[in-house]
């Protein structure tokens, strides 16, 4: 019998997987909620409180080094840390079933929905109360946990997106390894250079390709100074900035094809190892994170690369990058609300928040950061990505509660464009007629309830 199960039943093994662990949680919640928590204080009298964190491997204990120090610093409160998997369901199941944590660790996207779903507490009036205020932060940054105007979310960490580029695979190349190309037209050339193949014709290394890793495919017009929203509630895939990128894009699949390239992405690797695209040198320029350092440090520590702003279609566009945030917020239904507060604060202060990113190898979200911060970091590229985290020409994923689906419909897009089954233009289209009237009946159902809810979180929101 062939061990290689059709993809359809890959997906429903793993849907039955991922639905029983689901009825398993369910369980267990509705199990600690008919005697409630099973502790609700140490034995020494703390009131615990349960936060749970997204993050896993070296990123959930660097966290655990913060919690630990905020239990070692005052005797009242005792955090219970969680590293949790597939967090996003889990909260929900949780919140829906009125069990959730005191602290809940969140991706800036996960806030919008979250929010509408009534999942989330205003921060608000505490941060007044406790002295914090939008001038301690970068304002980009910030402006990833609001949603209508309120305050869902105080970051953790930061991150934002530079382009990454492999210092010995340019030398050997002719390349000179202190000039990262400066513009797209530059970034193509050079990817060609670095472009090597075997005598069989088959591709093993690649200079650049717009679909690796494919985490910000929807967001490469952000480099042609171009939107795929309008900023309040309307989708603009097909803008012809927009298009422009696509096409560039789909000029990768143009010029080493279609079969070649998903041939070489088919030997990629799990991110989290030494074999991954980038640290095995088998990619030699990548869009990515700060984060990527942690890796790098972890699996490859004498790898000569750069890093430098990812260049723009218009030269006259400089800085260009996604910001992204990891937060920190209170789920409605907590139980310990106050105690939840106190340890967000704790991470808010200026010493805690450096420890914490120098930790993730971060930079920090804070307006003001200490010299020793940048003397004493690990990663030598660090004020790069604090810079671009300043820059006005940054961009965020949009900061709307269609953000999942709209995401869905973009990837889709883009598959297409890959595939080079659809023009750019066909393609984005396709998903402006889709996604516009859902977008419009969101805000239609939005305006009926505007008032009352807003009126509810104020009502709700903890003092």
């Amino acid at each position: 019998m062939n061990s290689i199960a059709s993809p359809s039943l890959k997906r429903a093994g793993w849907w039955f997987l991922a639905f029983a662990a689901l009825i398993l949680f369910a369980v267990m919640l509705q199990r600690g909620m008919r005697g409630g928590r099973v502790a609700t204080h140490t034995p020494d009298g703390r009131v615990i409180v349960e936060y749970w964190e997204k993050w896993a491997g070296i990123e959930a204990e660097n966290m655990r080094v913060i919690v630990n120090d905020f239990n070692a610093s005052q005797n009242r409160i005792f955090v219970n840390y969680l590293s949790v998997g597939n967090i996003e369901q889990k909260f929900l199941l949780a919140a829906s079933g009125g069990n959730p944590p005191d602290v809940i660790g969140l991706y800036d996207q996960n806030t919008l929905n979250f929010t509408e779903k009534g999942a989330l507490l205003p921060l608000d009036k505490l941060m007044a109360r406790d002295g914090l205020t939008p001038a301690d932060y970068l304002p980009r940054i910030l402006n990833l946990g609001i949603h209508r105007g309120i305050t869902w979310g105080l970051p953790s960490v930061p991150a934002c997106l530079a382009l990454h580029y492999n210092k010995r695979l340019f030398r050997e190349a002719g390349l000179d390894p202190e000039k990262p190309p400066a513009t797209l037209k530059e970034l193509d050339e050079y990817a060609e250079k670095l472009t090597k193949r075997d005598a069989s014709g088959k591709l093993t290394q690649l200079g650049f390709s717009p679909s690796d890793p494919g985490w910000w495919n929807p967001l490469y017009p952000t480099w042609f100074g171009g939107k795929i929203w309008d900023g309040v509630n309307k989708p603009t895939p097909d803008t012809p900035e927009n298009i422009a990128a696509f096409e560039w894009a789909a000029s990768y699949s143009r010029k080493y094809g279609v079969k070649d390239l998903q041939a070489f992405r088919s030997a990629m690797v799990q991110f989290d190892t030494g074999q991954n695209s980038f640290i095995s040198e088998r990619v030699a320029m990548q869009l990515q994170g700060v984060f990527m350092f942690t890796f790098i440090e972890k699996y490859k520590p004498d790898m000569d690369y750069g890093v430098a702003p990812f260049p723009a279609a218009d030269a006259s566009l400089t800085s260009v990058t996604l910001v992204q945030a990891d937060l920190l917020g209170i789920p409605r239904g907590a139980a310990n609300v106050e105690e939840g507060w106190k340890f967000i604060r704790y991470v808010q202060q200026q010493p805690v928040m450096e420890k914490l990113c120098q930790l993730q190898k971060r930079f920090s979200p804070l307006a003001k950061t200490s010299e020793q911060f940048y003397t004493n970091h690990s990663n030598p590229d660090i004020r790069i990505f604090r810079s671009l985290a300043e820059s006005p020409t940054g961009s965020e994923w949009p900061r709307t509660p269609m953000i999942n689906e709209y995401v869905d419909e973009m990837e889709n897009g883009y598959s297409h464009i890959f595939m080079l089954d659809e023009t750019a233009a066909e393609a984005m289209a396709l998903v402006r007629r889709r996604m516009t009237p859902r977008f419009e009946e969101r805000e239609r159902k939005w305006e009926a309830i505007k008032d009352e809810r807003m009126r509810n979180w104020e009502e709700i929101a903890p003092r």
